[in-house]
């Protein structure tokens, strides 16, 4: 069916493994402001949270918006925004090597 060559696997598994670290990361990220937020302390940067979404970990970031309410409020539309933009990008960039890009 698919008939990829040992330098598509090892890209395919190399972005893959990216992605998911990044989203991880992000997700703690998220977490950690969070309870800072909550205990009134330094916080970080929002241009972190939203460079961190964006080159590749709103697959985490996204779901810790939702399951630690951060970041929700209308004010902070563009968090959304970020958000789906990282995953539509990503999810994008994904499907092009699985189906379009060969070397």
């Amino acid at each position: 069916m698919f008939d990829y060559s040992k330098a598509q696997l090892i890209t395919l598994l190399a972005y893959g493994g990216y992605l998911l670290l990044l989203s991880l990361i992000t997700l703690l990220a998220y977490r950690i402001d969070k309870r800072k937020a909550e205990k009134g302390k330094w916080r970080t940067k929002e241009k972190t949270l939203l460079l961190l979404s964006f080159f590749g970990g709103a697959f985490g970031g996204y779901p810790a918006m939702l399951i630690f309410h951060h970041k929700t409020k209308g004010e902070h539309w563009y968090f959304t925004f970020i958000n789906i933009l990282g995953i539509l990008l990503h999810a994008g960039i994904m499907v092009a090597l699985v189906f379009f890009i060969r070397f």
